[in-house]
């Protein structure tokens, strides 16, 4: 059995003393590839440099609503540099998140959807952060018809209206740990109504740990809960679940078998 975890973090401090060991610990666990997702200046080209280190990793680089506060002329200018290198696979994370409201949301919805537009002209695809923020995520993504590019609600979280409403806009969706709990019944309505040709899996590592593992600091080879969890959801077998994922990340992300 084979994983892919589109949206993880070993560029995060957490990781960084000892990535080799937790990508040996994935790969223990089926965990084979992974795209690193940047928010930032510092966790962008963290997560490039680990692209080009271990040929596994694939490289994420945007600026996350948390951080759009600091999104300047500058930042523009490198990212558009580092949306040139061959290991980065999409721009992300972008989105909004009225959960924390570290940043303006008038500054948050303007520097999501400029991240669009500038992934529209260099043709890649977008991971989108959505917390608490539904309605307005949406709205943007629509304005900016994604249609040519693509893009994936990451660690989605809603019910499956909301499903529907991403769907028709051409997103893919991604499911987190959030798809083992226990009490997050909207989201295994949600896993169980979506099309396995749109899905794929993730950690958000060091984040939203999934059971049985919850309350440990997550890390990239715990996809397979979430691929179990999911599995469990749909009354299939893990190996179909994470075959299917395998293959949307690697064409969501356009990974040659090759690489």
């Amino acid at each position: 059995m084979k994983i892919f975890d589109s949206h993880t973090h070993l560029n995060s401090e957490e990781f960084l003393d000892d990535v080799p060991g937790f990508l040996k610990r994935a790969a223990d666990l089926g965990v084979v590839k992974m795209t690193n997702i940047g928010s930032n200046t510092q966790l962008n080209a963290d997560a490039i440099k680990l692209a080009h280190q271990y040929p596994q990793l694939y490289a994420a680089v945007g600026w996350h609503p948390e951080d759009s506060k600091n999104y300047d002329a500058a930042a523009e200018k490198l990212l558009e540099e580092q949306l040139a290198d061959d290991r980065v696979v999409a721009l992300g994370e972008i989105g909004l998140d009225y959960h924390w409201d570290t940043s303006p949301r008038d500054v948050q919805r303007k520097v999501f959807a400029r991240q669009i537009a500038i992934a529209k002209e260099v043709g890649k695809p977008i991971a989108v952060h959505n917390r608490d923020a539904f309605e307005d995520t949406y709205q943007i993504i629509k304005d900016a018809d994604i249609s040519e590019i693509g893009g994936v609600m990451h660690s989605f979280n809603g019910d499956p209206e909301w499903l529907k409403k991403f769907l028709d806009l051409g997103m893919h969706i991604s499911y987190s740990g959030v798809a083992s709990f226990k009490n997050a019944h909207e989201v295994h309505d949600a896993v169980r109504a979506t099309p396995l040709d749109v899905m794929m899996v993730e950690t958000d590592a060091p984040y939203l740990t999934p059971e049985p593992h919850r309350g440990e600091q997550n890390e990239p080879g715990f996809t397979r809960y979430t691929v179990e969890a999911i599995a469990k959801e749909r009354e299939t077998t893990p190996e179909e679940i994470a075959a299917a994922t395998f293959k949307n990340a690697e064409e969501f992300y356009k990974i040659n078998e090759k690489d």
